[in-house]
């Protein structure tokens, strides 16, 4: 009787570790799958006197571009055809940058010098 409790205790503890591992292996994969290819913005840091940064990706797609400032504030907010951004209405300071395209979103620094 008790060898019977013990391989019913041991199969189930297999199959929900199982099933742990296959969740954080979703998680994993989509963590992965969420980032832009070829995102590149620069100069960071820009300086007011030229206030132009360039948000290039792989797929050149229209972008939706959003800045918050340290505090969470949204500040700025645009849709981007090209890949010229002018930033001269921001003052000095750091800012996050947040990019959508093609449904996916990812986060960068900016720092306005």
């Amino acid at each position: 009787m008790k060898k019977n409790y013990i391989l019913f205790f041991l199969a189930t503890l297999t199959f929900f570790s199982f099933q742990n591992m296959n969740a954080q292996n979703k998680v994993i994969n989509s963590a992965l799958q969420q980032n832009i290819e070829g995102l590149s913005i620069y100069p960071n840091p820009v300086n007011s006197q030229n206030p132009i940064i360039n948000i290039i990706s792989g797929q050149s797609l229209i972008k939706t571009i959003e800045i918050f400032d340290v505090l969470g504030k949204h500040v700025f907010s645009t849709v981007l055809m090209g890949k010229e951004l002018n930033i001269s209405n921001l003052r000095r300071g750091i800012y996050i940058l947040k990019i959508t395209e093609n449904k996916i979103s990812i986060s960068r620094k900016l720092v306005v010098k």
